[in-house]
């Protein structure tokens, strides 16, 4: 089964890899144990450059070194991991802020994307997320995941509703290619 954020950010970049598209991924996920490692695998398996650092490290440091990596070699993709599950912690919540404001300094013209990954099994506490997520951050899409097993992930058409937020990607499985485009009516079809 698929897990969640991270494993999205690996798809993602492999998607955009085989769109022609140089990416780079940023390990800025520096308080959850093994986050890094994991990103590392999944950078390896999508063929794309990784720039990261020790654990605990300052994430907002981890992203400056990235665009600056980034500016360096030319990349037309910079994805940011970022702590994300535990919306009610105020301290990573702070540290999302934080990477927004380099982002915002240092790549002031580039387009930007602020992804929230929603687990389909979730149910109702994704609406929450939201809630928390929105506070700090303009969300511009939703990755729904998880939708490789029972889980039929209805929650989502209330958030999108109530949010105006497009779902962008839904995983649909354990490998690397299993990232799809969001499509509403192959996914209406699934819920009914």
């Amino acid at each position: 089964m698929e897990f969640g954020k991270t494993t999205s950010i690996g798809k993602i970049a492999n998607r955009l890899q085989k769109d022609g598209k140089k990416v780079m991924v940023a390990a800025a996920d520096t308080f959850r144990a093994a986050a890094v490692e994991q990103l590392e695998i999944w950078a390896k398996r999508a063929n794309c450059d990784i720039i990261k650092k020790e654990e605990n490290a300052d994430p907002a440091s981890v992203v400056f070194e990235a665009i600056k990596k980034a500016k360096e070699n030319n990349i037309d993709v910079l994805i940011c991991d970022t702590a994300g599950r535990l919306h009610n912690k105020k301290y990573l919540m702070d540290e999302l802020e934080k990477i927004q404001r380099v982002i915002e300094k240092e790549l002031p013209e580039a387009d930007k994307e602020s992804l929230l990954v929603i687990d389909a099994t979730t149910g109702q506490n994704a609406i929450e997320q939201v809630k928390a997520f929105k506070e700090v951050s303009n969300i511009t899409g939703l990755v729904l995941t998880k939708l490789d097993g029972t889980a039929k992930g209805g929650v989502v058409v209330g958030i999108v509703h109530e949010n105006k937020i497009p779902v962008k990607f839904i995983g649909v499985g354990e490998q690397v290619d299993d990232m799809e485009v969001f499509n509403s009516r192959d996914f209406t079809q699934a819920i009914i």
